[in-house]
Order: structure tokens, then C-alpha cells, then sequence
């Protein structure tokens, strides 16, 4: 799949335009708590943030869609620089509150979608082959490790040289890294254009197959969620606040290996039931995490809850390319990982309030609730899942 010609040409810049992804949150949690002293503004800020990318991600993916990706990362790359920059600069002269979420909604918002983008080039190099399934496993492995990276790469910013070094690196990131991969036409799928007067254009959210995905995906966003937020908590609780960092490793590291091991395997069945079977295995995973009571029983069961995850993901952005019209892709992979974003949000808020109100436990059993509901509604609406016969 990676010798696939002029695949490194968006890969490499497209690396470093979506790493400050899993930076933006973190270091405007580090700033935020630094100049105001309250973690509770900074993580409100940060949601803020987040919802606001989540919500502005299929917008920017239709644009996308439409006008082509160059024209869309360009000015989605320079906005985004600036609002974190005009972020930066507010936090340190101590700006009202309103000034600081109004400038973190528009950082959110102008996130250019270089994931979901790559994950259009891969299906314009490769078409119907069987290394689609291949590229979108090494796509999900690509996103577990700037999750892993980023938050690292954040706080030593943070920490080692200026609180405000882990937002300058994130706005640096994004305009260098976006501005090269835009200067990379290669695999850009063709833009579609406006539709023709009296036709109406449809979007990736008209397939019914589509909208069932996205609650698929907010479940698994929950157990992000709840997890990062809950795995916390029990570490202080176990008086061990370091543990916290390790046992979420765990977990991130299983769903990486996973994600290697599934885009090497070829699977024959039709995709509806791996995403069945992939989904039953991640509801089963993280049915017993609030059961366990010390490190070693949590970080087994992390592990296996991080093993269903990867695949899960691979298989629900694989369906999503057949059950979308042919000129709304990058619109529906944003759509999902927007999906996964306000699952995170919405998991971590509930585990959050759980942990403070009653302990760990309760936190740790939010992910088997969201992804209990979710199954029950990708079993009752199974059908919608399966591609139509295309001209």
C-alpha cells in the first residue's frame, strides 16, 4: 500500500498537519489552567473547542468536495494559525472569558480536515482494491499515534519552555503542514462543482447508511471519552497520579496493534457483519472495566477494549465509502470522525461528573453504556448498512 506512487507526498505533510489535532485541547487546557488557575474554565474552553470542530468538519468536507481539497486547506490552514495565535495571545493578557471561547469556537471551527481528506486520496489511488481496507487500517493506526505523540509532544512544549509553546507549536504545525499538503495534488479526487440549477445535491448525510455510522461512531467516542477522563480518577484514587498516562497507553497501544494486524488480514465477509462482529467484541470489552478494583485487572481490560476498537473504526469508514454518494466522500468520513469527537466530548463530560460524584468505578462503566446503545441500534437498522448496486 505505502509504495503506491506519490502516496509519500501527502502522507508526510499531511503527518504534520494532523498532529496538532490531538494537540489543540491539551494545550489549551496546560495555558488556560496556567493563566486563570481553574482547570474547570480550561476544559470548558477546550470542549469548546472541540464541539466547534466536530460541528464545522462536515461543512469543511463538503467544501472540499465541491471546490477541491487546495482550495479549501489554504485558508482553512491560515484562519486556523491565527485563531490559535489570537487564543495564545488572549489567554496571556488575561482576557475576559467570552473573548477566550470565542476565539477557541473559531480555532475549532477553521480545523482543517486533512484526515478525512486523506482517506479521499487513498480511495481516488486505489479504487475498488482490496489495499482500501489496508490503507484505511494504516489510516486508523496513523490517528492512534498522533494521540499518542501529541499530548507528549504538548506537555513537554508546556512544561520544558512556555506554557504557550504547546498552542505556537500547534498553529505552526497546522499552517506548514496544511500548506504543503495542498501543494500536493497528487490523489486529490477532482472537484465536483456546484450543483446545476434545478438539481439538487446530495450530500453525504442523505444516505440513510451514513447517518446509522455516525451513531456508531458516537459510541465509540464515548469510550474515548470516558476513558481518558475515568482512567484519571481511578489513578488518583490508587494514589498513583502517574498511572493514569500508562494504563491509557495500554489501551492506545492495543487499538494500534489491532489496527496493524486487521489491515493485513483479508476478510471476505460483506462488511455490515464485520461491523457487527467488530462492535459485539467492543461492547464486550468494555462491559467489565468499572468491575475492576486494581491496575493490573484495568490495564487487562483496557487492552482488550483498545483490541475492538481499531477494527471497529476500519470497517465503519470502509462501509462508509459504499453507502455515500460518489461526490460526498471527504463530507462523510468527517461526519465520522466529527461523530467520534462529540462522543468524546459527551463521555467525557458524564464520566467526569460520575467520577466526582460517586468514584472511578462509575466513570469506567460509561463506555459500555454508549456502546451497548449504539449496538442495539446497528442490529435493529442492520439493513441500511448494506451498499446499493451502483450504475
Amino acid at each position: 500500500m505505502l509504495s503506491t506512487p506519490g502516496a509519500w507526498r501527502f502522507l508526510v505533510p499531511g503527518f504534520a498537519a494532523r498532529l496538532p489535532y490531538a494537540m489543540l485541547g491539551l494545550g489549551i487546557v496546560l495555558l488556560l489552567e496556567h493563566t486563570t488557575g481553574s482547570y474547570g474554565t480550561a476544559g470548558a474552553v477546550a470542549a469548546a473547542a472541540a464541539i466547534a470542530q466536530a460541528l464545522a468538519g462536515p461543512h469543511v468536507g463538503r467544501l472540499a468536495d465541491r471546490r477541491g481539497q487546495a482550495a479549501v486547506v489554504v485558508p482553512a490552514s491560515v484562519a486556523h494559525a491565527l485563531s490559535v495565535s489570537a487564543l495564545t495571545a488572549l489567554a496571556l493578557t488575561g482576557a475576559p472569558l467570552w473573548a477566550l471561547f470565542a476565539a477557541a469556537l473559531a480555532a475549532g471551527g477553521t480545523t482543517p480536515q486533512i484526515g478525512p481528506m486523506i482517506r479521499s486520496r487513498w480511495m481516488t489511488r486505489l479504487g475498488p482494491s482490496p489495499l482500501t481496507g489496508t490503507a484505511f487500517a494504516f489510516e486508523s493506526v496513523t490517528d492512534e499515534f498522533t494521540f499518542v505523540v501529541g499530548p507528549v509532544v504538548t506537555t513537554a512544549l508546556c512544561t520544558a519552555v512556555h506554557p504557550a509553546a504547546g498552542l505556537a507549536a500547534t498553529a505552526a504545525l497546522v499552517l506548514a503542514g496544511g500548506l504543503l499538503f495542498a501543494a500536493q495534488r497528487t490523489g486529490a479526487p477532482a472537484a465536483t462543482g456546484r450543483a446545476r440549477p434545478g438539481t439538487r445535491h446530495a450530500g453525504a448525510m442523505s444516505a440513510p447508511g451514513l447517518r446509522l455510522l455516525v451513531v456508531a461512531f458516537l459510541g465509540i467516542g464515548t469510550v474515548f471519552g470516558s476513558l481518558q477522563v475515568s482512567l484519571a480518577a481511578f489513578a488518583r484514587e490508587t494514589g498513583t497520579p502517574g498511572l493514569a498516562g500508562w494504563l491509557y497507553a495500554v489501551f492506545a497501544g492495543g487499538s494500534m496493534a489491532a489496527g496493524v494486524l486487521y489491515g493485513a488480514v483479508r476478510r471476505r465477509s460483506a462488511l455490515d457483519r464485520q461491523l457487527l462482529v467488530t462492535y459485539a467484541l467492543l461492547v464486550l470489552a468494555a462491559a467489565p472495566l468499572w468491575t475492576a478494583r486494581s491496575p493490573l485487572p484495568l490495564g487487562a481490560v483496557a487492552l482488550l477494549c483498545g483490541l475492538a476498537v481499531a477494527p471497529t473504526l476500519i470497517t465503519g469508514f470502509t462501509l462508509a465509502e459504499v453507502v455515500v454518494p460518489d461526490n460526498a466522500k471527504t463530507e462523510a468520513f468527517t461526519w465520522l470522525t466529527g461523530a467520534v469527537g462529540l462522543g468524546l466530548a459527551a463521555g467525557s463530560t458524564v464520566a467526569g461528573q460520575l467520577a466526582d460524584l460517586v468514584g472511578s468505578r462509575a466513570g469506567l462503566a460509561v463506555p459500555a453504556v454508549g456502546t451497548g446503545c449504539a449496538f442495539v441500534l446497528l442490529l435493529l437498522a442492520r439493513r441500511l448498512l448494506r451498499p446499493t448496486p451502483r450504475p
